[in-house]
């Protein structure tokens, strides 16, 4: 990584977030997806115990045996970092870091009952410590969301699909849920970015790093403004064919794409839920119980779907968008109609205000942060 020196100064003008709920960051339709997944607990179990037998622990003796743990002697500065960004989210445990020799800039998290990030060389020599701190602040976001259960589900019907080529029927099937769960991946990822501005406090760290991923070499050389006006001429496209085109980029696609993905972090930077957080008002875990909200996230899954339409020129995303919010609306007045939550924590009549609403703001091939 760079020798620039940890800035230990400002580390103790950086805000820590006791006993935070993920829900307090996580993007409103990640959450809205989230909430229908985690109100089924077999699911979860059943995907754990499956994961748990070979995947987690190969993928963990493999880096143990291929890469280089971060610790007090290997990696100092990657150590701080860590040990740093696990106290701002105040994570459970502590996931262990390794870094893994690669050209390509890319960060992952692995895992599902002790979740481990690996980071590239190609990461850790391009960006500096601020940039980092943002990186492993992201990873640590997908650890304290439990993104890698989900995930997990995706990699299985992948595996599925590969073998079903020859039954029409059931591989289109089975392709249509991919494409859903890796629009929510996309999703997620935004939820994380969210994660990383938390531990980095510093909206010009994440957007140099969104910048770098994008194929910066130097940051500095790069017009911030001109960087974001690209999503906002990428979004504003009138085109059908233009929009079957982007379409085709992002399926099965589980990151967002580098330069819109920076455009809605630092829209959600400006915004009063950031610093709603950032002064200490946010769901806590041990008050926190998301089978109970599970209406109020689908709610705010479907109004971010009505946002996110209101801002763009794009035909077909517009469509998508007005399909994403009816899919919401209709789940949401399903279960108010039939018994609240799936977990039976469904609350009756008027819900409380959620500490996170607000506005709206792994691992992938090549140079992405999962």
């Amino acid at each position: 990584m760079p020798t620039d020196e940890i800035d230990h100064g400002d580390r103790a003008h950086r805000v820590r977030f006791p006993g935070i709920s993920p829900r307090a960051y996580e993007h409103p339709a990640d959450r809205g997806a989230l909430a229908t997944l985690r109100a089924v607990p077999p699911f979860a179990a059943v995907l754990r115990a499956v994961n748990g037998m070979t995947g987690e622990r190969s993928e963990r003796l493999l880096s143990l045996a291929s890469h280089i743990r971060v610790s007090e002697s290997q990696f100092p500065e990657l150590q701080a970092l860590r040990l740093e960004c696990a106290s701002t989210l105040d994570l459970p445990e502590v996931p262990e870091v390794f870094v893994a020799r690669d050209p390509r800039p890319s960060a992952e998290c692995v895992g599902m009952d002790r979740p481990f990030i690996v980071l590239t060389t190609g990461l850790v020599e391009v960006m500096d410590t601020r940039e980092l701190r943002f990186v492993i602040g992201h990873e640590m976001g997908h650890a304290l969301s439990g993104h890698a259960v989900y995930r997990t589900l995706m990699n299985r019907l992948q595996s599925i699909m590969a073998g079903m080529g020859w039954m029409p029927v059931g591989y289109w099937g089975i392709r249509a849920v991919l494409f859903a769960l890796a629009d929510w991946y996309r999703r997620s990822e935004l939820s994380c970015d969210r994660a990383g501005l938390l531990c980095a406090q510093d909206a010009g760290a994440a957007l140099r790093a969104h910048m770098i991923m994008a194929g910066a070499t130097d940051p500095d050389r790069i017009d911030t403004a001109e960087f974001l006006r690209q999503a906002r001429d990428y979004d504003g496209v009138e085109s059908l064919w233009d929009s079957l085109l982007k379409l085709r980029q992002l399926e099965m696609r589980t990151h967002p794409l580098a330069v819109v993905r920076a455009a809605e972090l630092q829209r959600w930077a400006a915004g009063e839920e950031y610093r709603s957080i950032l002064s200490g008002d946010y769901p806590r875990r041990e008050t926190d119980d998301p089978a109970a909200d599970w209406r109020s996230d689908i709610r705010k899954g479907a109004r971010s779907y009505t946002e996110s339409l209101a801002r763009s020129a794009d035909p077909l995303a517009r469509l998508a968008n007005e399909v994403g919010g009816a899919v919401s609306g209709a789940a949401s007045r399903f279960w108010e109609r039939f018994g609240g939550s799936p977990a039976g924590g469904g609350r009756s009549g008027d819900e409380p205000a959620d500490p996170s609403a607000g506005t709206e703001g792994t691992r992938g091939p090549g140079s992405e942060t999962s």
